[in-house]
C-alpha cells in the first residue's frame, strides 16, 4: 500500500481516524457534535467531524457509507462517494440520510463514514470526430441482462 503524510488538524476530542486492520483501505470517521442529532426516517442532515486535512496535490478523499451503519441502522451517505479535493480546507462533514422506518439518532463519537485516500490524474482534452470502437459500444445500465 503506498502511504503519504497528510496533515490534520482535529477539533473534536474524538481520535485520529485510523485503519482498523492491515488490509483496510477506509479509515472510519466519527461525528463531533454538542448533542445527539435525531434522524427521522427519510431526513437527512450534515454531520460535523471536526476534521481538517491538508491534501497533497494528486490526492483526493473519498467518503463512503460505513455497511454496518446502513444495514444495522438503515443509515447511509449521500452524494457517494463524497470527493474531498486536495485544495479543500474546510471542515470535513458528511451527509447522513436515514433510509430505515425509524428514528435514528447520531451522538459525537460515532462512526459514521469511512473516508478512502486515492490518486487522482488530471487530463487534458483532444476534441476528435471519432473514437475507437470496442465490443461494448454505447451499450450501457443494464445492457448485459439479467444473469
Amino acid at each position: 500500500m503506498l502511504q503519504s503524510i497528510v496533515n490534520v488538524i482535529n477539533h473534536s476530542n474524538n481520535p485520529l481516524p485510523e485503519y482498523a486492520t492491515s488490509g483496510s483501505s477506509g479509515m472510519d470517521i466519527r461525528a463531533y457534535l454538542e448533542a445527539p442529532i435525531e434522524i427521522q426516517p427519510l431526513e437527512r442532515v450534515l454531520v460535523p467531524t471536526g476534521l481538517f486535512i491538508e491534501l497533497p496535490q494528486g490526492t483526493e478523499v473519498q467518503i463512503r457509507p460505513r455497511s454496518g451503519l446502513a444495514i444495522k441502522q438503515g443509515i447511509t451517505c449521500l452524494n457517494s462517494p463524497g470527493t474531498i479535493d486536495a485544495d479543500y480546507r474546510g471542515e470535513i462533514k458528511v451527509i447522513l440520510i436515514n433510509l430505515s422506518n425509524t428514528l435514528q439518532i447520531i451522538s459525537s463519537g460515532d462512526r459514521i463514514a469511512q473516508m478512502v485516500f486515492q490518486q487522482v490524474s488530471a487530463i487534458e482534452w483532444n476534441p476528435v470526430v471519432s473514437i475507437n470502437e470496442t465490443q461494448r459500444g454505447s451499450g450501457g445500465f443494464g445492457h448485459t441482462g439479467k444473469q
